[in-house]
């Protein structure tokens, strides 16, 4: 009787579940790319980021440098104001070619180094959390070395009294003026900044990632681009939120001597928190803030749906490829 009844019940879209069912496992790998390949996507991803981005940038910018004393606090709505009254949209441009120079060799390298340390070290384990935090910190190392001398060439063109004409310029008199050292005097405070953003991005990214294919798994391909950008968000705004301290740190490094910014002669991250306190107070470490969070969750979505996006493409020109050869 219980067989003859069993069709009775059966329910086309049941499912049963078995013991070792991990829905987040069927996400696309994007497995198999060449190392060109992630550069590439790495490189497309982080210029589109940059480049739609630049005015929140510039924005931000603006607020964290400290002037001479008193120190105003600056809002959002009255930097916007500032720069639009005084230099018209144009102003909020003003470095876009350094961003150009920089980002796209500097995201190259970004992204091919995650993929690689993600590979080796996440054992083929989709969900260690640890491999993708630690493949993060060895990705800014290396990335930072590239982009820093130009995001301090992009911050200096930024401020609203620039003396600089353009990069060209702005390169050749930091050169003869302060030597190659200076392209670098923020690199330590860069890299102590963006290892724990990376360690926290690409942790809480891979982590939403995965918890929101497992809500749906079925339609994981389908809503792919919305998965991304909405896993790349949520990253960026907690990593910048967490981080903001630092980033003052690191634009009062690349930006003084000019403009009425200090000088800090030993270049110490330590001075450079004892000068902002005394200034304005400890409010002073989180100048920027909402500006920075407005930036980094847009800009984290498009980059990583944009990355995903050309990961995706190269897999599929690979597969078929590899279908043609096989012919």
């Amino acid at each position: 009787m219980a067989t003859d009844a069993t069709p009775k019940f059966q329910n086309r879209d049941f499912r049963p579940v078995q013991p070792d069912f991990h829905p987040e496992i069927t996400m696309s790998a994007h497995d198999g790319l060449h190392f060109w390949q992630f550069m590439v996507a790495g490189s497309i991803a982080g210029c589109v980021e940059h480049m739609a981005m630049f005015p929140v940038d510039t924005i931000k910018t603006r607020m964290q440098i400290l002037g001479p004393c008193p120190i105003k606090s600056v809002s959002l709505s009255h930097a916007l104001r500032s720069i639009l009254k005084t230099e018209g949209p144009s102003g909020l441009y003003r470095g876009i070619g350094a961003m150009g120079l920089g980002a796209g060799p500097a995201h190259a390298v970004y992204f091919s180094i995650y993929e690689i340390f993600k590979k080796s070290l996440s054992g083929g384990n989709p969900n260690n959390s640890a491999a993708h935090a630690i493949s993060g910190v060895f990705a800014t190392v290396a990335s930072d070395a590239v982009f820093t001398p130009m995001d301090m060439v992009k911050q200096r063109l930024q401020l609203s009294s620039s003396p600089y004409k353009g990069v060209l310029d702005c390169v050749t008199r930091v050169l003869r003026e302060e030597g190659f050292k200076a392209f670098y005097a923020s690199y330590r405070t860069t890299v102590l900044m963006n290892a724990p953003f990376t360690a926290v991005h690409f942790a809480t990214y891979e982590a939403a990632k995965r918890g929101l294919t497992e809500v749906s798994p079925d339609s994981a391909d389908d809503n792919r681009v919305v998965v991304h950008a909405t896993a790349g968000a949520a990253a960026g705004a907690l990593a910048a939120l967490l981080t903001t301290p630092l980033d003052v740190v690191k634009t009062q490094l690349q930006c003084q001597g000019i403009c009425g910014c200090d000088r800090y002669s030993s270049g110490s991250i330590r001075d450079v928190l004892r000068t902002i306190v005394k200034k304005d107070g400890y409010r002073g470490l989180m100048r920027g803030w909402i500006p920075r969070m407005l930036f980094h969750a847009p800009a984290a979505a498009i980059c990583w749906s944009t990355y995903e996006a050309w990961k995706s493409i190269f897999q599929e020109l690979n597969a078929k490829s590899d279908s043609d050869g096989g012919t």
